[in-house]
């Protein structure tokens, strides 16, 4: 799992960190059952705190996306890995039709952010 932060952005780190997470669990990175990195491990890989580490894994476990055990560390939950695997096949049902009607990637990503709203 590549994990790429920056630290110029306005985006506090922990919710970058969650994001890139978040984003490996939807592409099938990372299965569920699987532990993720520890937080002392993954800070030192990442040069951060490892509190920074902790309130990003605290985020996802409140997602329901990973749970926290002590001395085990992190681990993606079935739930969250199904669920945002079936977001993941949806957007790219709701990708193929816009595709099949003619809508440009423009207007789809406007429609999204309509209904969003």
């Amino acid at each position: 799992m590549l994990i790429r932060l920056d630290p110029a952005s306005a985006e506090p780190l922990f919710a970058q960190l969650a994001a890139a997470v978040r984003g490996a669990i939807a592409r099938g990175d990372v299965a569920a059952g699987e532990r993720l990195p520890s937080a002392r491990v993954l800070a030192e890989s990442l040069g951060l705190n490892v509190h920074t580490v902790l309130h990003g894994y605290q985020q996802l476990r409140d997602e329901g996306l990973v749970e926290l055990r002590r001395g085990r560390g992190a681990v993606v939950t079935e739930a969250g890995a199904s669920g945002l695997a079936r977001l993941h096949e949806a957007v790219a049902g709701v990708v193929a039709e816009a595709h099949r009607l003619g809508l440009s990637a423009d207007e789809l990503t406007a429609l999204i952010r309509r209904e969003y709203s």
